[in-house]
């Protein structure tokens, strides 16, 4: 009898009654209404292979030999930075190869690869990990539902970072000016969703800073909880200068200490891309339009949204520790 693996279902079916010992195509066809000239195309495959399973050599042969295939292979491995053409270059010189680099590219593809830009990040120290891994160790199981999270963003004007549906991506443009203009934003989130946020366009210092916490922080962290909450802020300059310390302590019940160079771990971080997004899809043709969408952008952001992006916290700094301290994905 024929195996029936790695065959279609109108094979398996022509298959199960050729095994039960029917050989009439119109019987099979009266049973699975299977067209007659397939049943018939595979009765003859059967009585001259005794097999249904498809008989490779059919199309055209593959243009990359297999030394090429490994060829192609360590020369990514070895320099994962070299172009499709170079490669061409290679096998042309070393094999007397013509395969073109659209072959190359689809070789690739077909294997994994894929041409990225690395993400620009900020590099961590080794003193930088430790103290992150510390960090999270020591809040890994905090309760942060009383933790109000505070950062400062810009908003450029003219961004292009949405994609698009096109038939003809090469004519799609943007038009950008030379000099983009962009709006600051402080704001502040919880569990219970965002709080407030304040724009601005002049250079935060420390006094406009007091001024930006006496103003849009205390107000809406007291409406929200009372005295019971601790605030977060990372360690700019502005944040640890004096003024800043000295308001802190007389007006914070509690302020979380956060280490260095971890805008990963501020859940702020995600809301401010969600909002940038939104932003940009209104298209702003103006500072006081970008200023006005970014503040109800922000105000509109779902509480649910915010809620899953604080409680995540934990698992943060449990990434942390397993990565020793590394960037994390969040």
């Amino acid at each position: 009898m024929t195996s029936c693996n790695d065959l279609k279902n109108h094979h398996i079916s022509i298959l199960y009654f050729w095994n039960k010992g029917v050989r009439s195509a119109p019987a099979i066809h009266h049973e699975t209404n299977i067209p007659l000239r397939t049943i018939y195309y595979n009765i003859n495959k059967l009585k001259q292979t005794n097999s249904l399973k498809h008989r490779g050599g059919n199309g055209r042969p593959r243009v990359l030999s297999a030394i090429e295939k490994k060829a192609i292979g360590q020369y990514i491995r070895r320099n994962n930075e070299i172009t499709v053409n170079e490669i061409k270059e290679k096998l042309s010189t070393t094999y007397h190869s013509s395969v073109s680099a659209t072959t190359i590219r689809r070789h690739l593809h077909e294997y994994g690869y894929r041409n990225v830009l690395p993400k620009s990040t900020h590099m961590l120290t080794s003193d930088d990990k430790k103290r992150r891994v510390q960090w999270a160790k020591q809040h890994k199981n905090d309760n942060f539902t009383r933790t109000i999270f505070t950062d400062e963003a810009s908003f450029q004007l003219f961004r292009n970072t949405v994609r698009r549906w096109s038939k003809h991506p090469n004519d799609e443009y943007k038009r950008i000016p030379k000099n983009r203009q962009k709006v600051h934003v402080w704001g502040a989130v919880s569990v219970k969703g965002v709080l407030t946020c304040h724009t601005f366009r002049c250079n935060l210092d420390g006094p406009y800073y007091v001024h930006i916490l006496k103003n849009f922080l205390l107000p809406a962290a007291r409406r929200q909880f009372h005295w019971n909450w601790r605030l977060q802020q990372d360690n700019d300059p502005k944040h640890r200068s004096n003024i800043c310390k000295q308001f802190i302590r007389k007006n914070v019940p509690e302020l979380l200490d956060w280490p260095s160079n971890s805008p990963d771990v501020n859940p702020i971080e995600n809301i401010w891309s969600i909002v940038k997004r939104k932003v940009e899809k209104r298209k702003p043709k103006n500072t006081d339009e970008l200023e006005l969408f970014l503040a109800e952008e922000f105000k509109n952001t779902d509480i649910n949204v915010v809620k899953n992006c604080v409680m995540s916290m934990k698992n943060r700094c449990l990434s942390l520790i397993s990565s020793k301290g590394e960037r994390i994905k969040y």
